[in-house]
């Protein structure tokens, strides 16, 4: 048996299979492709299941490919053992209706035997216990020896989820030797212990289940086969675990390196270096197939990984960023496979260290909050609550997962069903707060159309053109007409309207026939390619059969064809100015009107804004040309073209040219010419999320409107300063500084004010005690609150023995109050900051400051008076 690196391996499996007429994919993204039923692939199979059930057509009825894929189940468990992992890559030959049991049994022999020169001795293989089929295959046909075959039952050898395509399975083993085994008599491929590592399952769908215990035979037969490459390379390097294989042992030796630790020396460190390397391996691929960090969804798995890893390595001495750094021994191991990891190197370490360094700033606060509830808990239970987990990851912004993770680590636990609650509740008082949004409700949804040919766009020439009505929806229900005042869904054999997508916005129009007029109010179209136009019917009524002109809306058409192509040049612009770390993270295009996405890592400056629109403006002036070719994706690539961050591309591709500006893959729709979008103007740059950023902007009509308000607004300013618009900027830097010179002499007077309320305020002071300190505390009207301030000092001056607490209620029913103790007040005792501290509690807030001057605040104006009257009290205690 050969030594092969895991590398070697997945190149002899692809060139394996293509020999046998396999059509080689590349890996699909990990972020899913229209399949909103999972958060990231997780299963070989799992992007290729819409050519399973017939609703894709499949590029050729043979396929072979090695899938990325994550799984963070069993996250908890990584790092614990030497098995659990959240990334994986399987390799699978697939086959839709083509071959069957026969080819899909004596190629996996004959790749595992001749190929990879496994001894058939330690090879073992499994079918269900009723697959007579498949078990004569392996025996009498391959020659595999019946004591190597062993009958499993449903659990172990039937596939099946819900209802669906379905069938028995076969899986290989290989026998490890007794040194790995459980050392029962019984010990045989399906026990537990590591003795038979299974480590390909081969899936005969031959059956549609009906999810309650019903099958019928398949009229075409699939084959599903998945082999786990990290363990196929366990056994061919005769390793014992995923981290001794070689390219996730070299990322684990630069952690290792790093840290000054060694592999294998302490249990608790060997922990933390799995982690880190497991989750560093899961972040790369994320992040280069598009994924952000986010507090929800996918971006959640990949906070939640990184910031996993980022704490084990300060366990591990590590207190500097250096998850970046090892990202480069992670791109080096696998760009071979995936060259994207190569191309997008400066933006997947760029957005990995930000997010540590963000992490960084959040966990040192949410630590020492945590350390100081488990000390609190010492004797106390072992349970943290609810609440207090909640106030962590609400207030410092520390993960609940982490709070788990260090609870356990030192023999606690976390009332998590109350945590949930609590989330819950915020989660719904924040949807509240949103209000609830509706939004276009869609007829076909719930119908099944995949028997109908894909609707053919002819809208890139025309924006007028017939199509035929091959089905309309209603109510959810395939129907043979739609009568007048009614909506539904229709679904044409060709149409010139462009329906929603790659954040291109819908076209929107009318189709007529003699007697029938249909408002067409929106169009989008399914996975497989049928448009669904969503009308009204004005006039009459239209069948299906029926043919209709469609009439696309030129002026909304045209101008969302501007905003289209400022968007593209827009992007250039960016990366230009910025850096080529920015890639397009989403986009919405309206008639002349575009939101743009974007990765980047801090506040877009106003002079770099400037600079992008100015450079935008240049390339629309120079009216250059807008060519569009369709080519393969390799030429494409060849050219430069710009591709969509984290999208999956056919081997045709729609490439938009402008000039030698800008080159970008889309199947929008765009003006002939820069010329064509007018102008550019960025309304504002803002932030999305952590490393996202958005900008807004107008081209076009909306620029000429834009402009117009500007001045409108000019000269409504002017006309209330009584000035030009040309003297504007004068005329209001006038008005400032004759502003600043009042305002100059109100502080004046206001300092005199305060200084003569003092000498009669220091007539209602009393004695507290036997002290000799006075107490002066009321509450103050007609005041502002710089004014109070400037009182309180001026009463602090003129008697060096007097403690004086005043209080302001603000027009918002809130108490400002402000201390002030005298030099002398304090040497004997007197604090200002702690005699606020207590003040502002008993009216439900808080505050403190120095000894001689604090400042406070409270929310419950009713016991105001209360609070006032407890200072003289609290002034005794403290001076006597």
């Amino acid at each position: 048996m050969e030594k092969l690196g895991l590398n070697e391996i997945r190149e002899r499996f692809l060139r394996f299979f293509e020999s046998k007429g396999h059509l080689r994919l590349k890996s699909f993204p990990l972020v899913p492709q229209n399949d909103n039923s999972l958060l990231l692939i997780n299963a070989g199979m799992a992007p290729l299941k819409h050519y399973f059930t017939g609703e894709l057509t499949p590029p050729a009825p043979r396929v072979t490919d090695c899938q990325k894929c994550i799984r963070t189940l069993d996250i908890d468990s990584v790092g614990k053992d030497a098995r659990h992992g959240t990334y994986f890559e399987m390799l699978g030959n697939f086959s839709f209706g083509d071959y069957f049991k026969r080819e899909a049994c004596q190629w996996a022999w004959e790749f595992i035997t001749q190929e990879m020169k496994m001894p058939v001795d330690k090879l073992y293989v499994s079918v269900f216990l009723d697959d007579d089929e498949a078990y004569d295959i392996w025996t009498k046909e391959i020659g595999v020896q019946e004591d190597h075959m062993v009958r499993l039952g449903r659990e172990d050898n039937f596939w099946e989820i819900g209802s669906g395509p379905c069938g028995p399975c076969s899986e290989i083993y290989f026998d490890r030797g007794e040194k790995y085994g459980c050392g029962s008599p019984d010990c045989a491929p399906g026990c537990d212990c590591d003795r038979y590592v299974e480590f390909w399952n081969l899936v005969f769908s031959q059956f549609s289940s009906d999810g309650k215990g019903n099958y019928t035979p398949l009229a075409r037969k699939n084959i599903d086969t998945g082999m786990g490459i990290e363990r196929l390379a366990c056994i061919m390097q005769d390793v014992d675990s995923l981290f001794d294989v070689d390219t996730v042992h070299r990322i684990l030796d630069h952690v290792a390196q790093l840290s000054g630790v060694t592999y294998g020396k302490d249990k608790k460190q060997d922990v933390s270096l799995r982690i880190i390397t497991d989750h560093i391996r899961s972040s790369v691929m994320l992040v280069c197939d598009g994924v952000i960090p986010s507090n929800e969804g996918r971006g959640y798995v990949l906070r939640r990984l990184l910031r996993r890893a980022a704490r084990h390595g300060r366990l591990l001495g590590l207190t500097q960023p250096f998850l970046a750094e090892v990202a480069e021994t992670v791109i080096k191991e696998n760009e071979g496979a995936y060259p994207e990891l190569r191309e997008k190197e400066e933006y997947i370490k760029k957005l990995i260290r930000t997010e540590e360094e963000r992490f960084a700033a959040t966990v040192e606060s949410g630590l020492v909050k945590l350390d100081e509830m488990i000390a609190a808990l010492r004797g106390n239970g072992d349970t943290l609550s609810g609440e207090d987990a909640f106030k962590l990851y609400d207030t410092y912004g520390f993960p609940v997962d982490l709070t788990v993770e260090i609870l356990e680590e030192q023999g606690f636990k976390l009332a998590r069903q109350a945590f949930e609650e609590m989330m819950r509740a915020q989660r719904e008082r924040a949807r509240q707060a949103r209000g609830n949004t509706t939004g276009l409700g869609w007829a076909g949804d719930d119908v099944s159309l995949k028997e109908l040919p894909a609707t053919v766009f002819t809208g890139y020439d025309k924006l007028e053109d017939t199509g035929k009505v091959l089905a309309i929806v209603t109510e959810g229900e395939l129907a043979g007409s739609l009568g007048q005042g009614a909506q539904g869904t229709l679904v044409l054999d060709q149409t010139p309207f462009y329906a929603e997508s790659g954040g291109q916005s819908w076209d929107t129009g009318v189709m007529r026939r003699e007697g029938t007029l249909l408002q067409v109010l929106a169009v989008r179209k399914t996975a497989d390619g049928k448009f669904l136009h969503q009308v009204e019917a004005l006039e009459g009524t239209v069948n299906v059969d029926d043919t209709l002109q469609a009439h696309v809306d030129e002026d909304r058409r045209r101008a969302i064809m501007r905003a289209h192509s400022a968007t593209h040049l827009l992007q250039k612009a960016l990366r230009t100015v910025l850096g080529n770390h920015v890639e397009q993270a989403g986009s919405l295009v309206e008639p002349d009107r575009l939101r743009f996405d974007f990765t980047h890592f801090s506040a877009v400056t106003p002079e770099e804004l400037m600079e992008v629109e100015k450079q935008v403006n240049e390339e629309i002036l120079r009216d250059d040309v807008v060519n569009i070719s369709e080519m393969s994706i390799d030429e494409a690539k060849k050219l430069g073209a710009m591709a969509l961050f984290g999208e999956k591309y056919g081997d045709r591709v729609r490439v938009v040219q402008m000039g030698d500006y800008s080159i970008e893959l889309c199947g929008g729709t765009h003006v002939p010419n820069t010329a064509r979008v007018g102008l550019l103007k960025i309304v504002s740059e803002t932030s999305v999320a952590a490393g996202v950023r958005r900008i807004e902007a107008v081209v076009g009509s909306q620029v000429a409107a834009m402009l117009h308000e500007k001045e409108q607004m000019i000269a409504r300013a002017a006309a209330v300063i009584k000035s030009s618009p040309m003297e504007l900027v004068n005329k209001a830097q006038q008005t400032m500084n004759d502003l600043r010179q009042a305002l100059h002499k109100v502080d004046k007077l206001s300092a005199r004010v305060a200084a003569l309320r003092s000498v009669e305020m220091l007539n209602f002071a009393h004695t507290a005690g036997d002290s000799g300190v006075n107490v002066l505390a009321m509450k103050v009207d007609d005041m502002s609150s710089d004014m109070l301030r400037t009182l309180s000092d001026d009463l602090r001056d003129k008697a060096p023995n007097l403690v004086s607490v005043l209080a302001l209620v603000t027009e918002e029913g809130k108490i400002n109050f402000v201390a002030a103790c005298g030099k002398e007040a304090v040497k004997k005792g007197a604090h200002a900051g702690n005699i606020l501290k207590q003040v502002a509690k008993m009216t439900g807030g808080g505050g403190g400051g120095r000894p001689d001057s604090a400042t406070a605040g409270g929310k419950d104006p009713s016991k105001l008076e209360a609070a006032l009257e407890a200072v003289n009290n609290i002034v005794e205690e403290m001076v006597k």
